[in-house]
């Protein structure tokens, strides 16, 4: 498998010379959804308003489209064209760009970010495809969506959750605050379990971490499990790199000569996702 190529420095990295796009309007029915699409939450609420919005004084900015076969494949405006649709519109002003494959995706999942139109869970799978399809680093996909490295690691986080808690907080019953609490527990059964009585009683962001100090069971952020034994300042920093190109827990036990690594996962879908993360960099 060939090198990834990596991205540039963010959105105008990625934008076109003119001469690569025409403005036009074309048919509703001709454009497809996007494959690398990562929000699947859109409030009806707020395409109601919307349509209502295009309907008063018409859309003020086209949706971005590229060539798809005989149709057009959407890059951005999801929500515009839904409304459209909404509307019963037959056509709709586009941007007909040549774009690839990676800037497709690069565009789409960066838009969103910087835009703040995904729920916590979503971000994070976000952060996840583009380390993993683009082979960069946590500090690269910082920098270009413009927030800080720890934001993205914890973010991150939010994928070693159990699938149960992911629900949870896809489904707008956690908020971002109480999942990285949650995901400082060592227990996959007592994440979910507090996760269950933090939607049943109400709990804050404080009220959970009170559970969670009571619970005593927490772990550092990112990097080695807690041990009693002293760790070997090497292996200690081995296993804080690997836990960040993995986003997930990792401790590394032994000495540099002989020993072993734990990888932490708590569901399938994780223990899945890691398994491609590693056979992909073991690829490159």
């Amino acid at each position: 498998m060939g090198k990834k190529r990596a991205l540039g420095r963010g959105l105008g990295a990625l934008l076109p010379d003119e001469e690569r796009e025409t403005l036009r309007e074309i048919p509703v029915k001709d454009i497809r959804p996007n494959s690398h699409q990562a929000r699947q939450v859109f409030e009806q609420g707020a395409l109601d308003e919307l349509a209502a919005s295009i309907q008063e004084v018409g859309l003020v900015q086209p949706v971005l489209v590229r060539k798809a076969g005989r149709g057009y494949e959407l890059v951005s405006g999801e929500r515009r064209l839904r409304a459209f649709k909404q509307l019963g519109r037959i056509l709709i002003p586009a941007l007909v760009r040549d774009m690839q494959d990676q800037e497709v995706a690069a565009t789409v999942l960066i838009e969103n970010i910087q835009r703040e139109d995904l729920n916590p869970l979503e971000e994070a799978t976000a952060y996840r495809r583009l380390i993993d399809e683009y082979s960069i680093t946590q500090e690269d996909v910082a920098r270009q969506v413009g927030k800080s490295r720890s934001a993205v690691t914890n973010s991150l986080r939010l994928l070693s959750l159990p699938l149960q808690v992911q629900e949870m907080v896809g489904g707008g019953l956690l908020t971002a605050g109480h999942a990285r609490t949650l995901a400082g527990l060592g227990n996959a059964a007592k994440q979910v379990e507090l996760a269950q009585k933090t939607v049943a009683a109400g709990l804050s962001v404080r009220g959970l971490e009170e559970e969670v100090r009571l619970a005593g069971e927490t772990e550092p952020a990112v990097g080695v499990k807690r041990d009693r034994a002293t760790v070997d300042p090497h292996l200690g920093a081995l296993a804080k790199e690997a836990a960040s190109l993995l986003g997930a827990k990792v401790a590394i036990k032994g000495t540099p000569e002989k020993g072993c690594i734990e990888i932490r996962y708590h569901s399938a879908q994780d223990l899945d996702r890691l398994i491609r993360v590693i056979l992909d960099k073991g690829s490159n």
